[in-house]
This record gives C-alpha cells, structure tokens and sequence, in this order.
C-alpha cells in the first residue's frame, strides 16, 4: 500500500550517502507532509496509493506556484530553487498525459455523452475525464480540453 513512501524513503537514504543535500531536503519535507496527512482527521490511518500520489501531487504544484511567485517578484534565484525542488518530486509522478492524449480522452467521453454537447454538460465531462485520466493530467487542462471541444 505503501510503496511511493517506500520508494521514498529508500531513495531519501540513498541520497543521504551520496551527501545530496538537495534531494534529502526536498524527500524529508515530504515524509513530513504524508505523516502530517496519515494524523490529519479524527484517527490515524495510512495513506493509500491514490493518496500518497495526490500529497506528491501537492507539494510539487506548490512549488511551482511558489516558483512562479518569485518569478513575478524578480527573485529568480528562489524560483531556480523552487523549480529544482519541483524537478525531484515529479521523478516520482506518473508521467503526464500529452495534449493528443488528452484530447482523445476528451473525444471519448462526448462520444458517450450521445448528443451535442452543451456549457451544461461541461462539469459532468470534466469530471468524467479526470476520472479517466487518473491524476495525469492537471485539472485546469481538462477544463480547458473539454471547453474547447464544446464551443
């Protein structure tokens, strides 16, 4: 249930003898989001596969977000970090899908919709989309996929 965070860790140890500081950093603070996630609510539990992969998922966009704050605020040097940190979660993501992929999805679902769609039918698509794409591909895509197919 637990192999990302196994994966993790082993490649956190890993790091730690070859002294990568970076790497090490980036793997820690990490762990600490998936404890921090495993204690969260009323009992402890342990995170499923689906939910160590929306954490990871989390923490990279956040850095990306933060990289392109810094980027905006003319501190490049802090956003190159950012970015690097970024670069070392999203090893462990699965690989994204591509714009043609995406697409092909996004054509699948309105084939079963079975009629013309609307602006109605765009939260129904979007979400049947994501369910399909199982976390590869970022929602704010999939919302721009499914409107340019509808309009």
């Amino acid at each position: 249930m637990a192999e990302l965070k196994d994966q993790l860790r082993t490649d956190m140890t890993a790091a730690m003898k070859a002294k990568d500081r970076h790497t090490v950093t980036v793997l820690r603070s990490v762990m600490a989001a998936f404890s921090a996630e495993e204690v969260s609510g009323d009992a402890s539990h342990e995170l499923t596969a689906e939910q160590e992969l929306a954490v990871l998922r989390k923490q990279a966009r956040q850095r990306r977000d933060s990289a392109e704050s810094y980027g905006d605020a003319g501190r490049q040097d802090l956003a190159d970090a950012e970015i690097a940190e970024a670069e070392v979660l999203e090893a462990y993501l699965p690989q994204p899908l591509s714009s043609e992929e995406l697409t092909a999805l996004v054509d699948a679902e309105i084939a079963a919709l079975g009629e013309e769609p609307t602006m109605k039918h765009m939260g129904a698509l979007v979400k049947a989309v994501n369910a399909k794409a199982e976390g590869r591909a970022d929602g704010k895509a999939v919302a721009d996929a499914v409107r340019s197919r509808i309009a």
